[in-house]
């Protein structure tokens, strides 16, 4: 009798990883809730817009139309903003519950720390109407189209590459861009030479100055001069500009977008230079978050280039977050929209943290 109500009571207790998992998602439960009593307004300058709609944005194209017919339809928009964090948060950790919980995932490693960070992150970012939100969920799908495995690998792709696009016709256009850095960056990985995975990350950033130039010559501006570089101009001076990501060089011309992009690039992915702003500790934070986050993603990518054959679903998830990274580097004006985003699409970066752990629970 005792034996048996041992067995029956271990039924209930909660493995090391799970119980990890669900106390870091309670902890962050208390912060998306008292994130709107304690941070600044400029916040909460998109979840004004979502919310209230006071420019009747209201549509079925672009990110803030979308996002505010999104609130509408479900009726979030109605609800106090801490009613919205204990919604939201808790429905974006089912996700990745929905994912897989490491299996050493109550180890203080560098990068479980990483991902207790990007929770806390998560739950700043997301205790509001958000359009990172919508991006979470809609990404959500990607990953588990990779996970389930229930088309062929080439049926896979094409869906994945579709949603990709059809998302940046709808919604955030330069997601429309990603595939054709992946597919760019993958077609590289097929040629041996030495330094694959260094090369791959450069094909990509030569793709996207490729596109940017061709786009810039037919158009008359480019990718970055019409976007990071006008939102920075219209804001220059504010209090909201302590992080802009400016260019040493201007952007209206073929080399000043080269140097632009790649200042971008180095300053949101490899923020070494982000350490100027010694007092502001967030940001700091931040450097040091990415920096590990960079260095971890870049070794599993190694490996993955490695061994193609064996990883190759893994691979195209990587080539997904180092594409989207690429892209970071051309279109975000400050390092604080660089982070929002990337909590946006941190299903992809979840799974490509701890992909070895959830091959393993499938087998």
């Amino acid at each position: 009798m005792s034996l048996y109500f041992q067995l029956d009571l271990n039924v209930f207790i909660p493995k090391k990883n799970t119980a990890a998992f669900f106390l870091l998602v309670g902890l962050n439960l208390l912060v998306a809730f008292a994130a709107s009593f304690v941070l600044p307004k400029r916040f909460y300058y998109d979840a004004a817009i979502i919310a209230y709609d006071k420019g009747n944005e209201i549509g079925y194209f672009g990110s803030y139309p979308l996002t505010i017919l999104f609130y509408k339809i479900t009726g979030l928009r109605y609800l106090p903003f801490t009613l919205i964090a204990l919604i939201q948060f808790p429905v974006l950790m089912g996700i990745l519950y929905k994912i897989g919980i490491p299996s050493t995932f109550e180890k203080v490693t560098i990068k479980n720390v990483l991902v207790y960070l990007a929770f806390t992150m998560i739950a700043i970012f997301m205790s509001m109407p958000s359009k990172e939100f919508v991006t979470f969920l809609y990404l959500s799908a990607i990953v588990f189209l990779f996970q389930k495995k229930l088309f062929s690998f080439q049926k896979t792709l094409f869906i994945s590459l579709s949603l990709f696009v059809f998302f940046g016709a709808i919604y955030r256009p330069y997601f429309a861009l990603l595939p054709i850095v992946a597919m760019g960056m993958y077609w590289v990985t097929c040629i041996k030479i030495s330094n694959r995975t260094f090369a791959t990350l450069f094909y990509g950033i030569a793709l996207i100055i490729f596109l940017s130039l061709s786009y810039g010559f037919v158009q008359g501006q480019f990718f970055s001069e019409q976007s990071r570089e006008l939102i920075n101009n219209a804001r220059m001076g504010s209090v909201d500009a302590n992080s802009s990501i400016v260019s040493p060089v201007k952007a209206d011309t073929w080399y000043g977008e080269i140097i632009g992009i790649l200042y971008g690039f180095f300053t949101v992915n490899v923020p070494l230079n982000g350490l100027k702003h010694i007092f502001s500790p967030q940001i700091v934070l931040f450097v040091i978050w990415q920096l590990f986050l960079f260095y971890i993603l870049l070794v599993r990518l190694a490996r993955c280039i490695k061994d193609k054959k064996e990883y190759v679903y893994e691979l195209w998830i990587l080539l997904f977050v180092f594409s989207f990274f690429i892209l970071q580097g051309v279109f975000e004006p400050d390092l604080g929209s660089a982070i929002r985003h990337k909590m946006g699409v941190f299903p992809l970066i979840y799974y490509a943290l701890y992909y070895d752990h959830f091959r393993k629970a499938l087998q």
